[in-house]
């Protein structure tokens, strides 16, 4: 008998390699713990929401979820066509269902997939859930137990039911920003949706006056030259756009539109850094919303001189959203968000979603009267000047043991010259120096590569952090 895949959740949800560790199979072996789980805590009467992305085959993925569920009894409420993450997230709101799948990889390479659980709140499952799931899962496949209905008879039973998230969505949405005033702005904006889910969504919602002018807005699972993570270096079409057309912003979001990355003008990208405390100053001081701030530790000091000028408290967490989200619920938050383009806002989910953070960015724009980097001065203006960036490393996984084991035994005391007044290891090596510049050294969650992060006030120290930190480690030379 062949060995069973071991079914591991990353930051967020699980991830493989279509074909080799995400087959059929496995994704059933998913959906019969959930379902396990969900009668275990008597939440199967409610429903499972159901979701997919434009990746290969997340139709039938999401297809095979929904038979299982059904195999245990469970109403399966299928998406009945691709959707972002958070449309699907806010139909288990909308159907008051007891959890949420999303078949999705997200930001990974064309040849991933994935299996997103969303909790009853619509947002990421908390570490404990998912610690739960993985066992119940182990247990399935160690057995061989699955329960199954094909979909045409769970159809006819009403244990399959396709519905379209996308119009409760929509009508929430428009409760939460002014969608007229942005339509009536006369803005020129450049949507890429990177050949994801987020194709659409933003013309439908604010074209007008204000055009939307979409480029990789067909679905094309390949995602042909990039990965579709909105960073730099998947960007450059829109950049060349928003040159070309001389819009006044571009929006980009990923693969199931959970992030979002944001060009100005001059076809700059404004980091997620930056646009987070954009999207938080545009909260606390436009929008007039007081509460607290949450962050992920890879996430802006900016933020924390926001809370300390607005007088609202600022909590850090671990990477993930499965962090972020029990950590807004419990405080009350106006806002969570990550730097990996992931923000989430009070009165809507605990959830990432780049549509509406995009709206809000509008908004910000239209009610300041401010193009992109004029924003990014403003915020500069409040808190100083502040740069980020990131190496991406690729890593064979032998190679782990021996930098865990250097940053463990031998952290460095200093770094570019400067010390290190202070070590946090909640999720990976923070290295926060005595002007208050930072470096994070911590392995991804979804993909086999070392991350290395650095915050400053200056563009020429950030690169002597970020090199000294790689050649420290002994490390290749990684992507932007």
């Amino acid at each position: 008998m062949t060995a069973k895949t071991p079914i591991k959740f990353g930051t967020d949800g699980w991830r493989g390699i279509i074909a080799e560790d995400y087959t059929f199979e496995n994704v059933r072996y998913c959906a019969q713990g959930l379902a396990e789980y969900l009668e275990d805590q008597g939440l199967h009467f409610h429903g499972v929401v159901v979701g997919y992305d434009t990746r290969f085959e997340s139709e039938d993925f999401a297809a095979a979820v929904a038979e299982v569920l059904a195999g245990n009894g469970i109403r399966a409420y299928l998406a009945d066509r691709a959707n972002p993450t958070p449309v699907v997230s806010f139909g288990i709101l909308s159907k008051r269902a007891g959890a949420g799948v999303m078949i999705t990889a997200s930001h990974n390479p064309a040849r991933y997939n994935g299996f997103k659980v969303r909790s009853a709140y619509g947002g990421a499952a908390s570490p404990e859930v998912i610690a739960e799931l993985e066992e119940r899962i182990a247990v399935a496949q160690a057995g061989g137990r699955l329960k199954r209905v094909p979909r045409r008879a769970a159809e006819t039973e009403g244990l399959i039911v396709l519905f379209d998230p996308g119009e409760a969505y929509r009508q929430h949405i428009a409760g939460l920003v002014d969608l007229d005033a942005i339509r009536n702005a006369g803005l020129r904006v450049v949507a890429d949706s990177m050949y994801g889910a987020g194709a659409g969504w933003l013309p439908s919602l604010v074209g007008g006056r204000t055009s939307v002018i979409e480029i990789r807005a067909e679905r094309n699972p390949l995602f042909p030259g990039i990965n579709p993570e909105p960073i730099p270096r998947n960007l450059g079409a829109l950049f060349n756009k928003v040159r070309e057309v001389g819009a006044d912003v571009g929006l980009a979001t990923d693969g199931d539109a959970d992030r979002l990355g944001v060009c100005d003008e001059h076809g700059r990208f404004v980091d997620q850094l930056r646009t987070y405390s954009l999207l938080a100053l545009y909260l606390l001081e436009v929008r007039g919303w007081r509460g607290p701030i949450v962050k992920t530790l890879s996430t802006s000091s900016m933020l924390d001189k926001l809370g300390r000028l607005y007088d609202v408290p600022v909590y850090e967490t671990g990477v993930g959203f499965k962090y972020v989200a029990p950590k807004m619920l419990e405080v009350d938050a106006i806002c969570g968000g990550e730097e990996s383009g992931g923000y989430a806002f009070r009165g809507h989910l605990p959830e990432r979603d780049s549509i509406l953070a995009g709206l809000f960015f509008l908004d910000m724009m239209v009610r300041l009267g401010r193009r992109p980097s004029e924003l990014v001065e403003y915020l500069f203006s409040k808190v100083g000047p502040h740069f980020y960036d990131r190496l991406d490393i690729e890593l064979e996984p032998d190679v782990r043991p021996r930098i865990e084991g250097r940053l463990r035994e031998s952290p460095p005391t200093v770094i570019g010259g400067h010390r290190v007044e202070r070590l946090d290891t909640t999720d990976g090596y923070k290295f926060i120096l005595a002007d208050g510049s930072w470096v994070l050294v911590r392995f991804s969650g979804t993909e086999p590569l070392l991350r290395i992060y650095g915050e400053t006030s200056d563009p020429e120290k950030l690169r002597r952090l970020l090199d000294e930190t790689r050649d420290r480690l002994e490390v290749g030379m990684g992507a932007r």
